[in-house]
């Protein structure tokens, strides 16, 4: 791409000379480097030797005309920009040269007045296709990086999560064995200080196991059919009301469109998003759930609505964080980790996930999966 101390290379094709050479001799004169030739195949060798950065080239010319030319020359730059000249100044001649991908094309005679216009557009097209071009390859350099760094990151989570299971595991079975076999015997505080080490350590137990899930959900990979969406509702919605036999929940389940995805991912997706609507409709006295689906655009939306407790939406941009909790573990039990495999599960189907609210009256969460 030239820069501010660089001209623009042109590349002259022509064959009638007189008009080559009157171009190559006009144009530096306008700040621009010019290099012309009377037959395609010369200057396609050019090009293969030294870069340019604009192909103006006649129409007509024997054995390869300026189209031809310019499909091949575009083979060997994808971002070199080209104007066709020509005599013919028919709309056919011009849709012609435009679908073989030239940017614009002059009339012969032509006048260096109208020229110069049209090589400074093709030329600030060329620039915004190399910076374009240049930026795509940074993004996807720098998603490799995450990329790599996120596996990293899984990993060590992992590794860490695993091998504190058994430290974890020791403490709190010792914890259970002197609350057991002692505790009668101990006064207050230290019977109160054990249950309160004990009940830390399982709760550390159950943020582990979580994060294992977490860490598995990240890595498993995708197996990809049709899935029927309603009826995986229809299955998670019966387990759950087994879990809560001493409860009325009232759930509805209206028009719910199939999908194409893991089908053992999207049911964890609606486990996850069915028990929190089930669980944070506890204090209602007509719990009420929903569960819908509609088709928009080229992806395929669910939602999962209740009445329930609801959050406050100003903290919504870390609710699918790790770990995140809106309420009391004594009022609500869970660690937090069930909607960051929800979102998780999700983003690995190329697919979003959202949600809105309002405390003490339910909170609806969407997510959608590409077609």
């Amino acid at each position: 791409m030239p820069t501010a101390k660089s001209k623009a290379r042109i590349l002259v094709v022509d064959d009638e000379a007189a008009q080559m050479r009157a171009l190559c001799d006009t144009l530096p004169a306008e700040d621009y480097d010019a290099v012309g030739f009377t037959d395609a195949r010369s200057a396609l060798a050019e090009l293969q030797r030294t870069k340019c950065d604009l192909l103006l080239a006649d129409l007509m010319m024997p054995g390869m005309d300026g189209i031809e030319l310019l499909r091949a020359a575009r083979e060997i730059d994808p971002h070199l920009v080209g104007i066709i000249m020509t005599g013919d100044g028919t709309i056919a001649t011009a849709v012609e040269a435009m679908k073989a991908g030239a940017l614009d094309y002059i009339l012969k005679p032509f006048k260096l007045s109208v020229v110069i216009p049209v090589l400074e557009r093709a030329l600030a097209v060329r620039r915004l296709h190399l910076e374009n071009a240049e930026l795509a390859l940074r993004v996807r350099e720098r998603t490799l990086e995450l990329e790599a760094a996120n596996r990293e990151l899984e990993a060590f989570a992992y590794s860490v999560a695993h091998d504190l299971r058994g430290p974890l595991s020791v403490i709190v079975g010792y914890a259970e064995t002197l609350i057991e076999d002692h505790s009668a015997q101990w006064p207050d505080q230290p019977r109160q200080l054990a249950g309160a080490i004990l009940a830390s350590g399982e709760h550390m137990q159950r943020l582990i196991d979580g994060l294992l899930r977490l860490s598995r959900f990240g890595r498993q990979p995708l197996s990809k059919g049709p899935v029927d969406t309603r009826a995986l509702v229809g299955e998670v919605v019966d387990e759950l009301r087994r879990q809560h036999a001493g409860r009325e929940v009232f759930v509805h389940v209206g028009e719910i469109p199939g999908c194409v995805g893991d089908q053992a991912l999207l049911r964890q997706v609606l486990v996850n998003l069915l028990s929190n609507a089930f669980k944070f409709t506890r204090t209602r006295e007509k719990p009420l759930v929903t569960v819908i689906g509609w088709t928009e655009g080229r992806e395929t939306v669910y939602c999962v609505r209740d009445n329930g407790a609801g959050f406050d939406m100003q903290q919504a941009d870390k609710l699918f964080a790790a770990f995140q909790r809106f309420h009391d573990s004594d009022e609500y039990e869970g660690t937090g980790i069930g909607l960051s495999i929800a979102s998780r599960i999700v983003q690995r189907h190329g697919g979003r996930i959202w949600a809105s609210a309002e405390v003490g009256k339910g909170a609806a969460f969407y997510f959608s999966i590409p077609d």
